[in-house]
């Protein structure tokens, strides 16, 4: 049975980990966190949205980021800063604008099949992460941000989504308790929402059931190529630190904006820049609250602001994306537009009670997921899904646990001859061989690295 190590214990590495012991592998999942899911997958917005499957590379993006760098409350804001990372990541951005048509179509279909498995999965493992199959309603101001809606909308549904034009009247049918008047939306039926922090602690609990070994709070130092490949890790903080070393046949970076320092150590190129995103979970204490917070799912494009509802008494409100490099912190004038658009529209779901969160979306300049093998036999890669994580999970989960199974059976004709050479040797032959001193080095170099699949 292969031994693989899953590095990230995140939706994508707790999807991952999942759909490789279903497969009967044997299976370590390594997070520098006490329990799994408490960073990007701790507080999204909640959304398992097909329809927010549309790249954001576009000219009308970078022109509306150059508009709003002055804004502060502004729904993307560029921190113009110098870095390399930053200014490099922002030039392969411009350069994928060619591929917009293509990896919008390509994403929603992942999305659609991704869908099918997240819920068999928690069907399967009996996972209550507070699901509303209601639908997604994108909502426009404006006749000008509603034709472009319009054209995103018809590359949706190139890529199989089931997707309608909905007037004002129509809108509040949908969801009553929105208030204001809109040109017009678009309903996805077949969308969802629900709390991923509920569903991923969910299905790692179910990993266990089947084998998965957790090894939370440890940090990885460094990996000695082979295979199999010695992973240097340290478990613990401060004086109860412990260094030490686990021994796998394969292993699948899975680790959020992490992935771009662990695919150099392992001479791979995974351009992912943190592009933070902030929420709030307003606590519904009161009935009165509960009845006027909305059930189906928004996406208010001009705001760029989702909203889920998460059981009877949390809605999850959503937005912004800040390129400010890899930090966390929450600022509260980044988290008042999420509290003045809620009591806007929903004047009566009361916000005196709210949670703030923010967290780092690993997006790729391309805005594809990197879902490929290493250029070093026995390395994956299942990371860079940007601001569609959980939407995608459940697929590239799935793609990546197939392309493993594909290369350990072609891998076992070559091993199971490997071993019959050396047990029919003479043993005088592998006495006359030379001793091997040599050590292979922890990798540092950076390549071009794979390309996604």
């Amino acid at each position: 049975m292969s031994h693989i190590a899953v590095i990230g214990a995140g939706i994508s590495g707790v999807t991952t980990a999942y759909a490789l012991a279903r497969q009967g592998f044997q299976v370590t999942v390594i997070d520098r966190l006490r329990y799994p899911a408490m960073e990007t997958s701790f507080a999204n917005g909640g959304q398992l949205s097909a329809c927010n499957a549309e790249v954001w590379n576009s000219r009308s993006t970078i022109m509306k980021g150059l508009k709003w760098m002055l804004r502060k409350d502004a729904p993307l804001l560029f921190n113009p800063r110098p870095s390399w990372h930053k200014y490099s990541w922002m030039a392969q951005f411009m350069r994928a604008i060619s591929g917009y048509e293509t990896n919008t179509i390509e994403t929603v279909k992942l999305a659609i099949t991704a869908r099918e498995n997240l819920f068999q999965w928690a069907k399967d493992e009996q996972i209550d992460f507070d699901l509303e199959q209601r639908g997604i309603l994108h909502i426009y101001h404006t006749a000008y941000g509603f034709e472009s809606g319009k054209r995103v909308s018809q590359l949706l549904q190139r890529g199989g989504l089931e997707r309608r034009t909905v007037t004002n009247e129509e809108i509040h049918q949908i969801e009553p308790t929105l208030q204001g008047t809109y040109y017009g939306g678009f309903f996805t039926p077949s969308d969802a929402t629900g709390d991923i922090h509920k569903y991923t602690r969910g299905l790692a609990r179910a990993c266990e059931q089947r084998g998965v070994r957790f090894l939370q709070d440890t940090e990885v130092l460094g990996v000695r190529c082979g295979p199999p490949h010695q992973i240097q890790l340290r478990t613990g903080t401060g004086t109860d630190a412990q260094t030490h070393s686990l021994q796998v046949d394969s292993l699948v970076v899975c680790a959020g904006v992490g992935s771009r320092h662990l695919a150099k150590l392992l001479g791979d190129y995974i351009n992912i820049y943190p592009v933070k995103g902030y929420s709030i979970s307003a606590y519904l204490d009161t009935p009165e609250s509960q009845a006027a917070a909305p059930w189906v799912s928004l996406l208010d494009e001009e705001a760029k602001i989702v909203t889920s509802r998460l059981g009877n008494d949390r809605l999850r409100v959503a937005g912004t994306a800040e390129y400010n490099g890899e930090n966390k912190d929450i600022r509260a004038d980044r988290i008042a537009p999420l509290v003045n658009w809620t009591r806007r529209n929903f004047h009566d779901a009361a916000t005196d009670r709210v949670v703030p969160w923010a967290g780092l979306r690993p997006m790729m300049p391309d805005m594809m997921p990197r879902v490929q093998a290493g250029s070093r036999p026995g390395v994956y890669y299942n990371t860079g899904h940007g601001h569609l994580g959980w939407t995608l999970s459940a697929a590239t989960a799935q793609i990546i646990t197939e392309l493993i199974v594909q290369r350990t059976r072609e891998a076992e004709p070559l091993r199971s001859a490997t071993t019959a050479a050396a047990t029919a040797a003479p043993a005088a032959a592998h006495s006359a061989r030379p001793a091997d001193t040599h050590s292979p080095d922890p990798v540092h170099r950076e390549s071009h690295g794979p390309r996604p699949v």
